[in-house]
């Protein structure tokens, strides 16, 4: 798989890879999310997101909610602590189109009030939705637990009283101070040519400079460390308990968060056969769903557990994934455990290379973080090198008992 790379004049970074597809992907990544933002205004990187689609100085919200659908593509975006991203797929003779839209909405909005006001509703709802949901509100409570007065404790979706606080003026400031094409990268997967693909985001995406009077933040989670108690529960008015466990982890530069990718692997990965899946699940039938996850950010990790159980079983369930983890602190990997859990994650890895949606949004990523894109080869080399030895020290650094935090809704 050849995947190139450049730094446009404009500033904006561009990844290319050819496919021989009749379908071809685009997308537009900004460095910019949740943690971005001012206290006060939480959630406007998710707002301002939902608006880029109210209207352009060319185009009228009906008019972009229908210019790629109707040649049969599609139009998206999501938001996350430390991105913005719009894509989009249509068919291969139509991706001048979609990167000259993606160009319009991200440059061209005009966020009217109108649309303010209805579009502040529609997020409200979601929040509501989100809170009727305890198997994913948990999350955003366990990374205000964890990171306490750190910018990445706060949920995207932000809070009621700060989405009603959101001006129009507010999103423009916004956007002038971080929608700027040395803060984006843009990504193509395409039967198309990299020169081709340069051309188009060439046209369209000129310079853009930072217009804001703001000083950017730098912050370091090292400042906003939480040294609180580590253990807490919420009384919730649910049939089912819900724990998250977990920790701060490696950062996005560290080279240990590939051994610890491979632990949460085998530890609780989307596979049946890992470890917590087939303790607390197969073996004991206290859980439906377990899971492990590891999200590295640019200046900490977050590596975190979750299951939900009987109320009457919580204490069960913990007292399991403790000792799974002890098992990983305690013994190495034998040889052939080591490759086997090896060849699940590359098998993983190869499957998600092959949905190139997946590899566009990947690519864009890797270019804001890194400023290149690592070629799956080199992936997979660095996984194969990866010891025994390594995994048992990434273990004992992140999984003791002493630095893990517990949230639990009961």
């Amino acid at each position: 798989m050849d995947i190139k790379t450049v730094q446009l004049d404009s500033g904006i970074k561009y990844a290319f890879r050819h496919i021989s597809s009749p379908v071809a992907y685009c997308a537009l990544s900004v460095k910019t999310g949740t943690r971005d933002e001012d206290q006060l205004l939480n959630g406007i990187a998710h707002f301002t997101e939902h608006m880029l689609f109210k209207g352009t100085t060319n185009r009228s919200a009906w008019q972009i909610n229908n210019f790629l659908e109707k040649l049969g593509g599609e139009l998206n975006a999501y938001t996350t602590k430390e991105e913005t991203v719009i894509h989009a797929t249509v068919l291969k003779e139509d991706l001048p189109k979609a990167v000259e839209l993606l160009s319009d909405l991200a440059f061209n909005s005009l966020f009217p009030d109108k649309e303010l006001v209805k579009e502040r509703e529609v997020i409200l709802e979601e929040i509501s939705s989100y809170k009727d949901t305890p198997s994913e509100l948990i999350f955003d409570d366990f990374d205000e637990h964890l990171f306490g007065s750190h910018p990445l404790a706060k949920p995207i979706l932000g809070t009621p009283a700060s989405i009603r606080r959101i001006s129009s003026g507010d999103i423009r400031n916004f956007v002038s101070k971080h929608y700027t094409t040395d803060n984006m990268s843009f990504s193509i997967v395409g039967d198309t040519t990299f020169e081709n693909g340069m051309k188009l985001v060439n046209r369209f995406f000129k310079p853009v400079a930072d217009h804001s009077d703001k000083d950017k933040q730098e912050l370091s989670y090292k400042d906003y460390v939480n040294d609180g108690e580590k253990i807490k529960i919420v009384s919730k008015k649910t049939h089912q308990a819900h724990c998250v466990i977990g920790t701060k982890a490696y950062t996005l530069y560290q080279e240990e968060r590939l051994a610890l990718s491979l632990i949460t692997n085998i530890l609780g990965g989307p596979a049946v056969n890992s470890r917590l899946n087939m303790v607390l699940r197969e073996k004991y039938g206290l859980a439906y769903n377990v899971d492990a996850t590891y999200t590295p950010y640019e200046d900490t990790g977050l590596f975190t557990i979750y299951f939900g159980t009987d109320k009457n079983n919580i204490d069960r369930c913990i007292e399991l994934v403790y000792k799974e983890l002890a098992r990983f602190m305690e013994k190495e990997l034998t040889q052939y455990q080591l490759k086997a859990a090896k060849k699940q994650l590359l098998g993983q890895l190869a499957i998600s290379v092959d949905n190139a949606e997946s590899q566009c949004l990947v690519m864009g990523k890797s270019l804001l973080v890194y400023g290149r894109v690592e070629s799956i080869d080199s992936i997979r080399e660095k996984i194969q090198q990866i010891t025994s030895k390594q995994l048992h020290d990434v273990a004992n650094e992140i999984l003791s008992s002493e630095k893990l935090y517990t949230l639990i809704y009961r």
